[in-house]
């Protein structure tokens, strides 16, 4: 739980330490601008500042110590600290710092472009190095429309994707993202994407909560063919691609109904669409296998990945492509004419490759596997609770739904989200020493994907903590 380090505690009297911890709170407020954050919250000494990670804990400038049950933001598979991820990108950076990968190749992107590609289902062979996860959609969407008019559909262009789904922040990523109201600040964004159905089962429409024992995968086959019905409304000679991802992010985790993308897959070869796997989150571990697309036995056209495939340590994204996508540009003159600086950066590949041999040594996809019954169960005690309408994800990725009446599945109104998420959790949450993610993109939630080393006493610590701090909760509704 939260505690003060022993020099806080012994003495009341200001340190350099103290004063140094000042600086820092002052220099964010006046110079550091936080991603998705409020400035006005930016009070000295609003700002948490972590300075350290010990495994799966973080601490922070004054000494207290938080479960780090988000893996700082779906990342860090590993744990903190690791000095052999460490050791991998110094000895990398004393070699061969930064080369670029336009024109010209270094060993550790194509050792690790082999590596990739050994693990990716199917003929995904191809892989095309990003910056981090909203490049590599860019990217996948630009290879998606390049690729139909090389083969003779110039106007297959355009995209589809799920409600409440987030694919991004770059212009081309943000209008695949199913988020109102993160695109509308940024508008006009790049034309041409469409929403269907997400698979959030817990608010499915009425004829699937019958209470028959088919509810859930008549609703996934109602919510696959919704994505037929989107191409067919918007002309099959003009769709390019579907993104989704396997178990859906934004919104509280949404896992697919058994069938689900089995189904999607029939309606894409109909149509001659990709399917894009969007696993920037779901890969490396993060569902107890390499991808996504393995755990629940589909084959995409294009897997996007980024976070764990260096546990964070170095940023690093990629696009990997299926033999089908490459051919037109393995012949004549054509080139894919897009790239990033530092796409496939020496140093990230390095570690990336460390990550990954670090998986196979110490069998990470298999804990996960052998420690995610045990992961869904303890969070599922939280059901007792009033507040707790429902618990759903996969592997190390849950969330919590929050609901005002649990019997009638009633959800908070804006004003109560905003009292309740940011007015309460979130602070209370992270001053009883967990970090974790509470959003209302959609439903209230609160999110675990902790690091993929943890085992049954950090879920225990999660659930003692989480139980704490939502009692509580109830009381201020």
């Amino acid at each position: 739980m939260n505690s003060q380090s022993s020099q806080t505690s012994m003495s009341s009297h200001p340190t350099s330490a103290d004063h140094h911890d000042a600086d820092l709170h002052r220099a964010a407020r006046d110079h550091l601008w936080l991603h998705f954050s409020r400035l006005s919250a930016y009070d000295e000494g609003a700002v948490p500042i972590i300075v350290k990670g010990e495994g799966a804990y973080l601490i922070d400038s004054a000494g207290n110590r938080y479960l780090d049950a988000l893996a700082g933001l779906f990342v860090n598979q590993l744990g903190h600290g690791r000095t052999d991820l460490a050791e991998a990108a110094a000895k990398q950076a004393a070699e061969l710092a930064f080369m670029p990968l336009w024109s010209y190749a270094h060993p550790v992107a194509i050792e690790l472009a082999e590596r990739v590609a050994s693990h990716a289902p199917g003929d995904l062979n191809r892989v095309f190095f990003t910056g981090g996860g909203g490049e590599a959609v860019e990217s996948a969407w630009k290879l998606a429309k390049n690729y139909f008019k090389l083969v003779g559909k110039p106007y297959k262009h355009k995209v589809i994707s799920r409600t409440i789904a987030y694919h991004g922040t770059n212009q081309g990523a943000l209008s695949i993202t199913g988020l109102p109201g993160l695109k509308q600040p940024f508008e006009p964004l790049v034309p041409s994407t469409f929403r269907v159905p997400n698979t959030n089962f817990y608010r499915a429409p009425e004829q699937f909560q019958t209470g028959a024992a088919d509810d859930l995968e008549r609703f996934g086959r109602w919510a696959a063919d919704q994505i037929a019905v989107a191409i067919e409304n918007e002309g099959p000679d003009t769709v390019a691609a579907v993104f989704l991802e396997p178990v859906q992010n934004s919104g509280g985790c949404f896992p697919p109904p058994p069938g689900y993308f089995q189904r999607v897959r029939e309606i894409c070869d109909e149509y001659d669409v990709l399917l894009v796997s969007d696993e920037v989150i779901c890969a490396f571990g993060r569902l107890g296998h390499y991808f996504g697309a393995e755990r629940f036995d589909y084959q995409p056209d294009i897997i996007t990945c980024a976070k764990g495939i260096t546990s964070g340590y170095a940023p690093m994204g990629a696009m990997i492509a299926s033999d089908r996508l490459a051919e037109p540009f393995v012949r004549g003159n054509e080139m894919f004419a897009h790239g990033y600086t530092f796409g496939g950066h020496p140093v990230a590949a390095a570690v990336a490759l460390k990550n990954l041999e670090i998986f196979e040594d110490e069998g990470i996809n298999k804990h996960v596997l052998d420690q995610q019954d045990g992961f869904r169960a303890t969070l599922e005690k939280l059901l007792d609770l009033p507040i707790v309408g429902d618990v759903r994800g996969e592997g190390y990725f849950y969330g919590i739904r929050l609901v005002k009446d649990k019997a009638t599945k009633e959800t908070f109104d804006e004003d109560e989200s905003e009292r309740l998420l940011r007015g309460f959790l979130s602070t209370a949450l992270f001053k009883a020493g967990l970090y974790c993610r509470a959003d209302d993109r959609g439903d209230p939630v609160i999110q675990l994907s902790p690091p993929l080393i943890c085992d049954q006493s950090h879920f225990d610590e999660m659930e003692q903590i989480l139980r704490s701090v939502l009692t509580e909760a109830q009381t201020k509704l």
